[in-house]
């Protein structure tokens, strides 16, 4: 059973990944920020850390993450900004990789953006902002000494998930369950062979495990 850290804890995908994990006996360590998210989280199988990755120093983050094997991060904005963006899903991002580098967590899964998000539609300011500090927060992971994976899912819904999705290096584009992003994190999670790849990720015909299974191959 795993060790795992994860940042943006209380979010729509992050509550879901706590449940599944707890579920399977694996050690949660939930970061929130604000004092209510305590309890929700506990109930939720985590045990609860207080901190806000907006005010946090590198050396505060580290020492709350250590002893960690696998951080996750599933922090984000949710379109509240360019400013809260840049702040949370760049600079905070930015943040959390210099902790666990320094923490000597090995392994740091990140739910990204896939790329094709919003084509075809009119890009806003906000949006166009967005993607560029995905790719800039991508693109620092893999620049990290950390064993990385970036998980790329397409639209996100709030349908029950099927267990059934296809994942792969490149596929079309499509949407998703969120409850299908937060166990395949989960499969990540409990597959360590799996790492310094970027996943694309959208509900598909195959079971979960039979997908992540696949992308051992690499």
């Amino acid at each position: 059973m795993a060790a795992c850290f994860i940042i943006g804890a209380a979010g729509k995908v992050g509550l879901r990944l706590t449940r599944q994990l707890s579920d399977k006996q694996h050690a949660v360590s939930a970061l929130h920020r604000k004092p209510e998210q305590a309890a929700t989280l506990q109930a939720a199988g985590a045990q609860p850390v207080s901190g806000d990755i907006q005010q946090l120093t590198v050396d505060e983050l580290a020492q709350k993450m250590a002893g960690h094997e696998v951080v996750v991060f599933t922090a984000g904005a949710g379109g509240a900004g360019i400013a809260l963006t840049n702040a949370i899903d760049g600079d905070g991002l930015d943040l959390a990789v210099a902790a666990a580098e320094q923490a000597g967590v090995p392994r740091f899964i990140l739910v990204s953006a896939f790329p094709d998000a919003g084509r075809g539609k009119a890009i806003s300011e906000g949006f166009e902002n967005y993607m560029r500090v995905k790719r800039l927060a991508d693109a620092r992971l893999v620049a990290s000494g950390l064993e990385w994976v970036i998980l790329r899912p397409g639209t996100l819904t709030d349908a029950a998930g099927t267990g059934r999705v296809q994942a792969d290096l490149a596929i079309p584009y499509g949407e998703i369950p969120r409850d299908d992003v937060a166990a395949t994190l989960a499969g990540l999670i409990e597959t360590p062979a799996i790492k310094y790849q970027i996943i694309e990720l959208t509900s598909g015909d195959q079971p979960i495990e039979t997908a992540l299974q696949r992308l051992q191959r690499y």
